[in-house]
């Protein structure tokens, strides 16, 4: 099942993500923070690519229809551990970083 999102920059680390599901369209706001990218190693990634990655990486483990409205890349990883290693993987960076 690959979901397809619609990413917008909405404020400075913010995006707005849009998909369809179950016959609605669900929208979440992403919340990138530089120093969070920066302890996981990816200091300088395109913040809509780290949006794009970790919405897919969150369809792989939940209905997009249960995507939280606004959406912390933090709370992903205390939910799910491997999160940054994926998120870096995703991205093609190194976990030497």
């Amino acid at each position: 099942m690959d979901k397809t999102f619609k990413i917008e920059l909405v404020n400075d680390n913010e995006y707005a993500v849009r998909s369809e599901a179950e016959g609605q369209t669900v929208e979440s706001v992403f919340r990138t923070d530089p120093d969070y990218l920066e302890s996981i190693g990816l200091a300088g990634a395109e913040g809509k690519r780290v949006v794009e990655e970790t919405a897919r990486f969150l369809a792989e483990h939940q209905p997009v229809i249960d995507f939280p409205s606004m959406v912390d890349l933090e709370d992903i990883a205390a939910a799910y551990e491997d999160y940054p290693q994926q998120l870096r993987t995703r991205l093609g960076k190194s976990s030497q970083a």
